[in-house]
């Protein structure tokens, strides 16, 4: 039986939609529920939030990048065995790939799950609800089933932000959150400063009193739909398993790995064999392919040039032919060298003749759809897949291997070659979220 659910959205970035998500859990917990999350699009951090709130689960859901069946599986195992779920959004309501894909509009749309908008409203008056309109009118195939304004300034303010909600959406208000010192969520150059980081326990406690205090949770509970699931039957591994026994790097530098991704080789019968290169471990001796995902190396560059003990391990599993692949942080980390944000040249594992910096930092940023140029595990020259990238780190020595991918942005716009691939060992920048579908057809929308 699949739970019912409901997706918080926010008109723009920093409105607050994270905190208000974390709240909800919380509260609905406290409530006696069993509450499963997701999170729209491509996001590694915000996931192991939903988790510290007390959620079963919370997946990536990601309409641009996945294949309906995967989205599809993903939303259907996430609202299996709980109560309700509650999803977050990303970016603003409508932002995403070309012609919106990808965007919390779309998945919400796929999923036919109502929106719950969060306004962040310091600084506006009877404008909340022209704004609000316009959201709720854009789309004819999307639901604002309710409006929550974030960071009011007291009573009077909250007086005449719901007197203007409902007079022009009768019925949408479900309350106000006050402004609150408390809560802030600290961020670095790729998001939020990782959950695992900090205690987050006092800051969820605190969102959760909040949003019972000021938010009509009976009224949110209420809102919930079922999912609309498309009939598609158990997918494939979402990429191929590398090996049957596989070491994954797991600490606060490498911590951007997809769940979806690693449940996915589980189910092929692969095994998982965590290590920390940050506490000098090195993969697992037997492991028959070793995986270096992203993270914050480029914040670690001194230790992990320092762990002999990891390096070893790594060029051990490298010489036996292990597959060592690396993603966007662990592609920087198999290169010969990483300039931290000091200007320091830190000696890296040499597996790849690359060379990265993060002194002089440049975003890159956006979909990738990806070509595969040479045999890897992968697939074969030609293979399909669908990724994304996001790092402010920069290549200043490609070296002369083999390039792995040929990549192109979202709408198609070539952006060369990408990566590297030296026999066993290959990486990118890119993170690859799943294997490339046909195209959807174009939606017109009135």
């Amino acid at each position: 039986m699949h739970a019912p659910g409901l997706v918080i959205a926010a008109t723009q970035s920093s409105s607050g939609k994270t905190l208000v998500t974390l709240g909800l859990i919380r509260a609905f917990i406290k409530r006696g529920r069993a509450v499963a999350g997701f999170k729209v699009g491509p996001d590694y951090i915000d996931p192991a939030f939903h988790l510290a709130a007390g959620a079963v689960r919370c997946p990536n859901l990601d309409s641009w990048a996945m294949q309906l069946p995967t989205l599809a599986h993903l939303a259907g195992a996430a609202a299996e065995g709980v109560d309700l779920v509650v999803g977050e959004g990303v970016m603003g309501l409508f932002d995403g790939g070309p012609e919106g894909r990808g965007s919390t509009a779309d998945v919400a749309s796929l999923l036919g799950l109502p929106v719950v908008l969060t306004v962040d409203a310091k600084g506006m008056g009877q404008s909340v609800a022209a704004l609000a309109a316009g959201f709720a009118e854009f789309r004819d195939d999307l639901e604002v089933a309710g409006v929550v304004c974030n960071r009011t300034g007291g009573a009077r303010h909250d007086q005449l932000l719901a007197e203007a909600l409902d007079a022009r959406l009768p019925g949408l208000r479900l309350g106000a959150l006050p402004l609150d010192p408390v809560l802030t969520l600290p961020s670095r150059h790729l998001g939020l400063v990782q959950a695992r980081e900090r205690d987050l326990e006092p800051l969820i406690e605190r969102a959760a009193q909040l949003v019972e205090s000021h938010l009509d949770l009976d009224r949110l509970e209420a809102l919930a739909a079922p999912m609309a699931l498309a009939a598609f039957g158990p997918p494939g591994p979402i990429l191929p398993p590398p090996g049957q026994r596989i070491a994954v790097a797991d600490d606060d530098a490498f911590a951007f790995v997809y769940a979806a991704v690693v449940e996915g080789w589980r189910r092929a019968g692969a095994s998982i064999h965590p290590f920390s290169p940050l506490a000098d471990e090195g993969p697992d001796p037997t492991a028959d392919a070793v995986i270096l995902p992203g993270g914050y190396p480029e914040l670690h560059a001194g230790r992990l040039a320092a762990a002999a003990g990891f390096a070893a391990g790594m060029r051990a599993a490298a010489e036996r032919g292990a597959v060592v692949y690396g993603e966007c942080g662990g592609f920087m980390v198999l290169g010969e060298s990483l300039v931290d944000a000091d200007g320091v040249a830190h000696p890296m594992l040499g597996l790849l003749p690359s060379a990265t910096s993060f002194a002089e930092r440049r975003l890159h940023l956006g979909y990738r759809r990806l070509r595969l140029r040479t045999h890897a595990f992968l697939g074969e020259p030609g293979a399909l897949y669908r990724g994304h990238e996001f790092h402010y780190a920069r290549l200043i020595r490609p070296g002369d291997a083999p390039a792995l991918f040929d990549a192109a942005d979202a709408g198609g716009r070539p952006l060369g070659p990408a990566g590297a691939q030296l026999g066993n060992v290959a990486g990118s920048f890119m993170h690859l979220i799943d294997r490339a579908a046909p195209e959807r057809p174009t939606v017109v929308r009135s």
